[in-house]
């Protein structure tokens, strides 16, 4: 195997340390979070970051970079106190990428992208359309990290949107099906195909599977 040590990661040009650094940690979720302004200006953006915290309550957390610039999803969440989560899926990859984009403080990515607002019931906030599962969050804290100047926001699921054909008996969600898809590094997007679901892990007992030839 080829190895790099700290000293040579830093030696790295930075596109280069940038692709090693991001991909070696693994596959990440690929979500738009979408946000809209007190003015009614909607905005959306690319997250890697978007993670599960906890069932019961239901919570989520990602990642921010260093509020060093205007940022258009942080303002608006924290006026509004909520925010929409949507998959990314096969077909939203080109467009969902380009939000990535340094537009200037105010500029909808709705707008220059061609992404599609998508609005549910009474709610204020700008869900994406054909995402296959949605998700209504509020903000309720952020963490400072101090290495970095990043920022963890936490927040908790407020109501769950998602197409029926995904939707399992246990409630499981079987995002293949809606060629829900990853992010390898920066720009490298995936698609995952199911191989297995297990019964749940206990002490001294075989691992079952619950998918092949009913065992």
């Amino acid at each position: 195997m080829i190895q790099f040590t700290k000293e040579d990661v830093k030696k790295l040009p930075k596109i280069n340390r940038l692709n090693l650094i991001n991909s070696a940690t693994g596959y990440k979720s690929a979500n738009l979070i979408g946000t809209k302004s007190k003015d009614g200006k909607s905005n959306v953006a690319i997250f890697s970051s978007v993670t599960h915290l906890g069932s019961d309550p239901a919570l989520l957390g990602f990642i921010l970079r260093p509020a060093t610039v205007p940022r258009n999803s942080y303002s608006n969440m924290k006026e509004t106190g909520y925010f929409t989560v949507n998959h990314v899926t096969e077909g939203l990859i080109a467009k969902a990428h380009q939000t990535s984009a340094a537009y200037d403080f105010g500029v909808s990515e709705f707008d220059i992208t061609g992404l599609e607002e998508q609005y549910h019931d009474e709610i204020y906030e700008p869900f994406v359309a054909k995402s296959p599962v949605q998700l209504l969050c509020k903000y309720l804290s952020e963490y400072e990290i101090k290495e970095n100047n990043c920022i963890h926001i936490l927040a908790s699921i407020e109501r769950i949107f998602c197409e029926e054909s995904l939707l399992n008996e246990d409630n499981w969600l079987q995002l293949d099906k809606g060629k829900v898809v990853t992010i390898n590094g920066l720009d490298g997007y995936c698609l995952p195909k199911l191989i297995d679901r297990f019964e749940y892990a206990r002490p001294n007992t075989e691992t079952k599977s619950m998918l092949k030839n009913g065992s």
